[in-house]
């Protein structure tokens, strides 16, 4: 069943992207008109307001540069296509075509809804305190980072819940009743009785001999297959912050006297773990009840230093912090910073099975019991030798990189008929490879970056041998690369790829073979409908193909046997033909576990439906038109 599902899973996906709606965004989208003519075409209208050439190519601009940041080494030019900018075009159509919905139809967002939507964003969890709540100061300092005023960000995620509000409206309109969920699930789940005779390509490859004529006529009609793919063969040098990193020079005294420096670094963090019994005096109390809660404490403390083992029967009975209280006083480990300043300097004073005096802080008076101490151990330097070595280095490295990257830019421009030459002098290792315009599947590093790629088959490159200037494939690292061998793009002869020709024609012809004998089958099996024929019979359906292929059960399930049984045919392509006797349909299996599990997959479909022709409809009550773009030209590549 889910196998089916899978099968079929495309155009359920097309129908869900329907439903889709952008939320909200961090970047708005506010066109601007041009002063040219161009600029000031219209190239869509939703209803009465039209979208101008130039907020479209504004829109489109900021789309790139937002892919920009999230994929650094993205081809930018992949992203200014026609169909690309469609994309951003049909975005902004829907955008305002779900918010003049929700106008016309009074929709609105509660102060309330806005704070929820605010406190479950992901992006707003560093902004928020401890108790979950937004900090005023840092959220309005995260937005301004990001050249937001709460203002406009709030106005932003306003009008995209509007936006959601219009689409749910519609698929949580969807409730099918049991008459048009049975007949889907009929429909879904039909199943026939069929013979089916398989007519297999591979059993007919013996009997076909192709003739030189052949072969030169399958591969006369077929040249692009035998096309091979434009490649060089380079060797490149990489600069990056790692290469100069292992050029610093670090004396032992410089890493060892890092060490003594941050020892606190490589110190595992002291944590105490106590237990306390709280009597409650805030600094407001007055004196006399303050004096009441010191006494009682006193008590308690005596008690405490009584009898250490009852210590948690005392604090379940007598603490005021309930919270602790509960659970005999504890307080699990926890360390420097995460107590009150006179609570910490006490506990950290003391050693495990102390009971300390009594700890007077802001919110009355404490008796604390120590129980154990973990952490506080140093790392050697021995240990934690390369990890000194990479952060001492580092910023020496980032101090030195400028001046090796302007020497690598200028060495293999200078000299651009070799890289021995920035080699020798920045020490650096040279690699090669073979590659094409685009990156390989799976690429990682420089060979992944389009720019230089680009460069590599540039004429200069190509022709005259000469380096690559210097190319920025990523952060802080420059490569530049020399074609060894370039070999461009050719037909293979066919005396070279003579043995490939021969086993597709062979396959060619055997299916062909395969086909006239099933058509011919199937024309005898036509004029005389109730012979049957010799295979057994099988029950099919969607779900349960009994083996056969998607096509064949198609063609089964498709068949006219209004007026009994039917033959039908189908080209299987390479695998040969199949001929199929259909006798009758049967009903549905009511103990068919694919009954249930069809039906969240019918409600979503049913869903998908009712989006997409909600959003249809409303297209036209809105009157929207879009005019056909011209091509990606009018917008300048960022």
């Amino acid at each position: 069943m889910l196998e089916f599902f899978r099968t079929h899973g495309k155009p359920l996906q097309f129908l869900l992207l329907l439903v889709i709606i952008v939320a909200f965004v961090f970047v708005g989208v506010e066109g601007y008109l041009g002063m040219t003519d161009k600029a000031n075409a219209t190239v869509a209208s939703v209803a009465g307001a039209d979208i101008k050439q130039a907020e479209l190519d504004q829109a489109h601009r900021q789309q790139i540069e937002r892919m920009r940041q999230q994929m650094p080494g993205l081809d930018m030019k992949l992203l200014d296509t026609p169909a690309m900018r469609q994309n951003t075009l049909d975005e902004m159509v829907r955008d305002r075509l779900l918010l003049s919905a929700a106008f016309k139809e009074h929709r609105h967002v509660t102060d309330q809804r806005l704070l929820e939507e605010l406190q479950r964003m992901p992006e707003l969890a560093a902004v928020r305190g401890p108790d979950g709540r937004l900090d005023k100061a840092a959220y309005t300092a995260f937005l301004g980072a990001r050249g937001l005023s709460v203002e406009a960000f709030e106005a932003q995620l306003q009008q995209g819940l509007l936006r959601q509000q219009v689409m749910q409206a519609a698929g949580t309109a969807v409730i099918p009743g049991q008459v048009a969920t049975q007949a889907a699930l009929d429909a879904l789940l039909e199943r026939r009785e069929a013979q089916v005779l398989r007519f297999d390509a591979k059993d007919y490859l013996a009997k076909v001999n192709p003739t030189d004529a052949d072969l030169q006529a399958y591969y006369d009609k077929h040249a692009e297959r035998f096309k091979t793919t434009e490649e060089a063969r380079i060797e490149y040098v990489v600069l990056d912050l790692d290469t100069v990193k292992k050029q610093v020079s670090l004396s032992e005294d410089d890493l060892r006297k890092y060490y003594e420096q941050n020892l606190s670094r490589y110190t595992v963090a002291e944590e105490r773990h106590a237990a306390h019994i709280l009597v409650n005096a805030p600094k407001d109390m007055a004196a006399a009840e303050r004096d009441k809660a010191r006494a009682k404490a006193e008590s308690l403390l005596a008690e405490a230093r009584k009898n250490p083992a009852g210590f948690a029967e005392l604090a379940k009975k007598h603490s005021d912090d309930k919270g602790s209280g509960s659970n005999g006083g504890d307080l699990d480990f926890f360390g420097r910073g995460a107590m009150v300043k006179p609570f910490e300097d006490a506990a950290f004073a003391m050693k495990p099975g102390e009971i300390s005096n009594l700890v007077e802080s802001e919110f009355g008076f404490h008796i604390i019991k120590l129980i154990a101490v973990r952490g506080g151990e140093k790392r050697p330097f021995e240990a934690v030798r390369a990890q000194i070595v990479d952060e001492v280095s580092k910023p020496k490295a980032q101090e030195l990189y400028a001046a090796a990257a302007e020497q690598f830019s200028n060495t293999v421009y200078e000299q651009s008929d070799s890289l021995q030459p920035v080699i020798d002098k920045l020490k650096l290792t040279k690699a090669e490879a073979t590659v094409q315009r685009q990156p390989a599947p799976g690429a990682t590093g420089p060979l992944a970056s389009p720019k230089l790629l680009e460069a590599v088959f540039a004429t200069d490159a190509v022709k005259n041998k000469r380096n690559t200037e210097a190319v920025e494939t990523g952060p802080s690292q420059l490569v530049s690369a020399r074609v060894i061998e370039h070999r461009p793009e050719r037909v293979r002869p066919l005396a070279e790829v003579r043995e490939q020709v021969l086993g597709l024609v062979r396959v060619e012809q055997a299916a062909a073979a395969a086909r006239k004998d099933g058509e011919a089958r199937l024309a005898a099996l036509k004029q005389n409908p109730a012979e049957a024929l010799a295979q057994p019979a099988v029950v099919v359906s969607r779900t349960q193909p009994q083996g056969q292929p998607r096509p064949v059960v198609d063609a089964v399930l498709r068949a006219d046997i209004a007026k009994g049984p039917a033959a039908v045919g189908v080209d299987l392509g390479e695998q040969g033909y199949a001929v199929a006797r259909v006798a009758k349909r049967l009903p549905r299996d009511g103990g068919d576990p694919d009954n249930e599990r069809a039906r969240p997959f019918l409600r979503q479909a049913m869903a998908s439906a009712q989006a997409e022709a909600y959003y249809e409809a409303l297209k036209r009550r809105h009157q929207v038109k879009v005019e056909p773009l011209a091509g990606a030209a009018s917008a300048p590549a960022p």
